[in-house]
């Protein structure tokens, strides 16, 4: 047990401070996040509001903003064509994040399944079927997926 303890104490010192070295990790030069970053496409499902606000959009804004990455594709799918097209706190970040450089995609059938295409487009979103580019992404060495 106690050697257990050992080992859960040592892990979490060293993910604290991968974590602090990450959150104190200076904005990558143009040039190097050309060369180094890798690109991320964000599939968000969630119609959770909370899970967008705190955890989505604040990691695609900052992976732009601090250059973490080349591209930021966001992929709205499923319930979270239905809560963006209702939530205007949410739009607006949409906005931020068009400004910052964020590209912003929607699954068709899931949006024209919520009546949400239209308003999607509205706010900038370019609505098309997924499946495929999905795909691609996975199978693409150069891009991250990441799911939330």
């Amino acid at each position: 047990m106690k050697k257990l303890n050992v080992l859960l104490v040592s892990l979490m010192i060293v993910a604290a401070f991968v974590i602090g070295g990450i959150l104190q990790q200076p904005a990558l030069a143009a040039e190097e996040a050309q060369e180094q970053g890798p690109d991320i496409a964000i599939i968000w499902t969630s119609g959770d509001r909370e899970v967008a606000l705190n955890m989505v959009f604040m990691y695609a804004l900052n992976a732009k903003r601090r250059e973490w990455a080349n591209q930021v594709e966001l992929v709205v799918w499923g319930p979270s064509a239905k809560l963006l097209s209702h939530d205007v706190e949410l739009q607006e970040q949409v906005a931020a994040m068009h400004e910052a450089g964020v590209v912003f995609k929607a699954c068709k059938a899931c949006s024209d399944g919520y009546g949400v295409s239209d308003k999607l487009q509205e706010l900038g979103v370019d609505v098309k079927y997924m499946g495929v580019e999905l795909t691609e992404y996975i199978a693409n060495p150069g891009w991250h997926t990441i799911t939330f």
